[in-house]
């Protein structure tokens, strides 16, 4: 019988698949989207979503249970502070699999598997300037733009003026 067998083995060895389904999974935390075989995809939902479940829990065993299966300090701090934050509120379903159709070298079904809720990574604003956060006085004339810089010469122009000197 088939009970609980339940694995894609993708005709790989299970030393091979796991090293696969860590990579795929690294470059979809690194990558946010990536384009892989059907198959594949559909392997690596359920890996990918159980990591982010441990991302969600946040705790230390939690953490190093997904760096013994990542195996890059980095993706954990990655999956831990910006993909299990956006999927907070969420409760399964975090990747996305849209199909792609066929390649053209082996006609292999491909999609992109992508996390459901893209996360932003943080970025420092910067600090808008201070004459257009404070409304000008009145009787003051408006601050005058820096007039704009002149354009190169075009290429043939300049060839022709150093040529006729």
């Amino acid at each position: 019988m088939k009970h609980g067998r339940k694995i894609v083995k993708l005709q790989r060895k299970q030393d091979h698949r796991d090293a696969l389904l860590m990579n795929l999974t690294c470059s979809l935390i690194e990558h946010r989207r990536i384009r892989t075989t059907l198959a594949k995809a559909k392997a690596l939902r359920p890996y990918a979503e159980k990591l982010v479940t441990l991302g969600k829990r946040g705790t230390l065993h939690a953490r190093r249970t997904a760096l013994s299966s990542l195996r890059h300090k980095d993706m954990v701090k990655k999956l831990f502070e910006e993909i299990a934050v956006a999927s907070k509120d969420r409760v399964g379903g975090y990747t996305r699999i849209t199909k792609l159709g066929q390649r053209r070298s082996d006609s292999a079904p491909m999609a992109y598997i992508e996390w459901v809720d893209a996360y932003v990574p943080k970025t420092t604003a910067a600090p808008e300037p201070e004459a257009a956060a404070e409304p000008a006085a009145e009787g003051e004339a408006p601050a005058k733009k820096a007039p704009a810089k002149k354009k190169a010469a075009p290429k043939k122009a300049a060839a022709e003026a150093v040529t006729a000197e």
